[in-house]
């Protein structure tokens, strides 16, 4: 008596065996869109029938870059092995699955022994381990290889420093409470976008967000708006206090315009806004009163941009001046150029000795500050000697304060100020 299987030819109904591994240790970690393209492979894979690039693009609704990315990343990740073709285009390699079984357990010539040499490659370097001591530290769990390689991937893939990816978990972990490699991953995708490759950056950035954000908070209250805005109506906002250039207080004005509507949004105030820009209707009281004359918000941003930059040319001059008579303190200024990042990175570190450590930096630095003190004074020179001067100490010459709103010395602007400072930087 024979025994058999019915079997059939109709792909559809056949069935795809992904190992549980793949399951549990890498698929939650990995971007939506690179699992698309594996399982969708790995189909055609087990039914022993090919697909190109651009088919797998075409039936995932996705560009061929992104299946390019996705097996790059697998690569990375020992999923899978890129077998070249020998044609000399890199693009042109077949795709091999490997045994995550094996992987794991054993096995000479696995996709482990590849995998597990380059994550010891690289965690040879300082900058590399310090990262993930401090991950860990913030996670407060030790990650095991498939993560660690996760994580690796960003440093590559979005060109962004070991630094900045343990700054993701700690924002995460502070200010959204995941700490997920999937969640920071996007973080750090969005970060390494915009072209935010150090921690400097990110905190430079993420400051400005946190006055934009402001800003929208302000417009949604004046409008009686007790939701959070959506991405469009950040987006729309965000042109108003950037593109167009506008004072918070036009657009407050704008949003006024709404009394009496049953049903005000953010749509109408653009027009508005739109309408008074293209009329030339927005402008800036200059006079202390509101009385005075009027000068264009371009008139004023030139003004400040203007002040700003004679401002800080004659602190350069003034710095060129110290640093030609005493050499010491150009190397006490790049010393303390430092102190920054090293503080920041302890900071988010987590580390048992870490306010120790931060009182000897804190220490270095005032030694440092001393030092230059003395020399400049030693040398006939005031402490602040080489700090830009600027007119306003509350709005640093920008016109704004940090709540968006604008400074009191923009009513004490002239017409002779500003053709004075605009001849100057011509």
């Amino acid at each position: 008596m024979s025994y058999y299987r019915e079997k059939t030819e109709e792909y559809f109904l056949r069935d795809t065996s992904v190992e549980n591994v793949f399951i549990h240790e890498y698929m939650a970690a990995a971007p939506d869109r690179y699992v698309k393209v594996f399982l969708l492979a790995l189909m055609h894979a087990d039914l022993g029938v090919s697909i190109s690039r651009q088919q797998i693009a075409r039936h995932l609704n996705m560009e061929e870059e992104d299946v390019l990315k996705a097996w790059t990343y697998w690569e990375k990740m020992g999923v899978i092995r890129k077998k070249m073709k020998g044609s000399g285009d890199n693009f042109d390699y077949d795709v091999e699955f490997v045994s995550l079984k094996q992987q794991m357990y054993g096995g000479e010539g696995t996709a482990s022994a590849d995998g597990g040499s380059q994550i010891g490659e690289w965690m040879t370097d300082p900058e590399i381990q310090d990262m993930v001591s401090e991950i860990e530290q913030i996670t407060g769990r030790v990650f095991n290889s498939t993560e660690i390689r996760e994580v690796l991937s960003w440093i590559e893939e979005y060109q962004v420093l070991p630094e900045v990816v343990a700054y993701a978990f700690a924002f995460s972990r502070k200010n959204r409470r995941k700490t997920d490699t999937h969640y920071v991953g996007a973080i750090v995708r969005d970060w390494g976008g915009k072209g935010l490759k150090d921690i400097a950056a990110v905190e430079e950035y993420l400051g400005k967000q946190d006055r934009r954000n402001s800003m929208h908070r302000r417009v949604f209250q004046a409008l009686g708006f007790s939701r959070n805005a959506t991405e469009e109506e950040r987006r729309i906002m965000d042109t108003w206090f950037g593109e167009m250039e506008l004072p918070l207080e036009t657009v407050l004005a704008a949003c006024r315009k709404t009394a009496g509507i049953s049903s005000p949004n953010i749509n109408y105030i653009n027009k508005v806004l739109t309408g008074w820009k293209n009329e030339g209707k927005i402008r800036v009281t200059a006079s202390a009163d509101g009385s005075g004359e009027g000068f264009t918000a371009q008139e004023i941003h030139r003004y400040y941009e203007g002040l700003r930059a004679a401002e800080e040319e004659d602190a350069r001059k003034r710095r060129e001046e110290v640093y030609g008579k005493v050499p010491r303190v150009r190397e006490i200024d790049e010393e303390l150029a430092g102190i920054g990042p090293e503080l920041s990175r302890l900071i988010i570190s987590d580390a048992v000795d870490k306010k120790k450590a931060t009182e000897q930096i804190r220490k270095k630095e005032e030694d440092l500050q001393m030092e230059r003190a003395f020399l400049l004074t030693d040398n006939g020179y005031e402490p602040e000697y080489m700090d830009v001067r600027y007119n306003c100490d509350e709005c640093k010459d920008t016109g704004r304060l940090e709540t968006g709103e604008p400074c009191q010395c923009v009513g004490k602007i002239t017409r002779e100020q500003i053709d004075r400072i605009l001849h100057l930087n011509k």
